[in-house]
């Protein structure tokens, strides 16, 4: 199972009405095929009443394994339903990598 997976299957727990686990690990300076950075867009009625610091803080919980060994970099856009709508469905793009070399 790559690491991608399990880390969709651990977002699952928060009954999310959209969920993108995006590996961008080609954008930066690390080895072909490297699960090392990731991006998540995550919509959940979880996030209710939550300030970003606390839905922060629910993700780093859950991937407190992938945090603390292979995962060197975890992008984070989480939004309430309403939210999301407001944004039109759209989540930021991420920016180019500026180190590594490249």
């Amino acid at each position: 199972m790559t690491l991608q997976t399990q880390i969709e299957q651990k977002l699952a727990a928060l009954a999310p009405d959209v969920l993108q686990v995006e590996n961008e690990s080609h954008m930066h300076n690390v080895p072909a095929n490297s699960e090392t950075h990731f991006k998540v867009t995550l919509v959940s009625d979880t996030f209710d009443g939550l300030m970003p610091v606390k839905r922060h803080q629910k993700i780093y919980a859950l991937l407190a394994d992938e945090l603390s060994g292979p995962v060197h970099a975890l992008a984070m856009h989480l939004y309430t339903p309403d939210e999301w709508q407001a944004r039109g469905g759209e989540r930021p793009n991420s920016p180019n990598c500026r180190g590594g070399g490249k």
